[in-house]
């Protein structure tokens, strides 16, 4: 992603895809809101970060956001996404977020039915023991980092 530090919000922020991304944009500079229809322990540790996090969405959440990243859950009908669209405001979706986050970089990607997060955990540890300092995104908390996203 460029150099340029931006205000990024994201619309579905508590998801494990979604909170995972916004840690590692916030560990990496940038200003971090988001919002969800619910708070949980994920927005919790995302705000402790310094991401700002809204409980619920208002069109008025994405005010001065130079990009917003939206959750697949999220319905096209949403209200930020319409503010976001008034303002102008580029709207992507994670997919393409973490596109743009691993573009240039080597990635391992791990996908299935069961066991997704802790081979992801026992990939990430042996990189680390391995004097790698990777990035790793998950779906759930990682036993070696205890979050679900870390900056490498």
């Amino acid at each position: 992603m460029n150099e340029k530090k931006l205000h990024i919000h994201f619309i579905g922020v508590g998801g494990a895809g979604m909170s995972g991304l916004a840690s590692i944009l916030l560990d990496s500079g940038h200003k971090i809101s988001g919002s969800d229809i619910v708070t949980s322990k994920i927005t919790k540790r995302l705000a402790d970060k310094g991401a700002t996090i809204f409980k619920g969405h208002n069109e008025d959440n994405v005010e001065g956001a130079d990009l917003i990243v939206v959750s697949s859950a999220i319905p096209e009908s949403n209200s930020e996404i319409r503010g976001a669209r008034d303002r102008k405001i580029t709207i992507i979706k994670r997919a393409e977020m973490l596109a743009r986050l691993m573009d240039n970089k080597y990635g391992i990607a791990i996908a299935g039915t069961h066991g997704k997060s802790t081979t992801t955990s026992m990939i990430s540890l042996l990189l680390e023991r391995s004097g790698l300092d990777p990035t790793v995104v998950v779906g759930g908390e990682l036993n070696n980092f205890k979050k679900n996203a870390k900056l490498g």
